[in-house]
């Protein structure tokens, strides 16, 4: 039950009329998200960076922690993750941004999207 209400709300969310621009680079994604929080309904996340193209995931998710790490490859952030016990796997995502909202969308860009507010 826990791993079917995270799904829906990362896979589905209000999806305001924004124009994000979609983020490529390693560096320029580290430095839109270290030291911030991703926030969305339920969910709290810090993504750092360990080097400029990997890192860690901590956070929480409807009250289960979020753990996690994370490459950038080819273009793509590629994060494998575990919440509240349950290993949600490894998927490559087409990051976006727009203003202090950021958009990841699943399958390299070609499946489900999740928005992210930066605190």
């Amino acid at each position: 039950m826990r791993f079917a209400i995270l799904a829906v709300m990362l896979a589905i969310g209000p999806t305001p009329a924004l124009a994000f621009e979609r983020i490529t680079d390693a560096r320029e994604f580290t430095q839109l998200v270290e030291g911030r929080d991703l926030t969305r309904f339920g969910i709290r996340l810090q993504v750092s960076a360990q080097q400029t193209d990997e890192g860690a995931i901590t956070g929480r998710g409807f009250g289960y922690d979020v753990t996690g790490d994370w490459q950038w490859n080819d273009g793509y952030f590629c994060r494998d993750l575990d919440w509240g016990g349950d290993d949600l796997g490894f998927n490559c995502q087409a990051v976006l941004r727009d203003g202090q909202s950021v958009r990841f969308v699943s399958d390299r860009g070609e499946g489900d999207h999740a928005d992210f507010s930066l605190r």
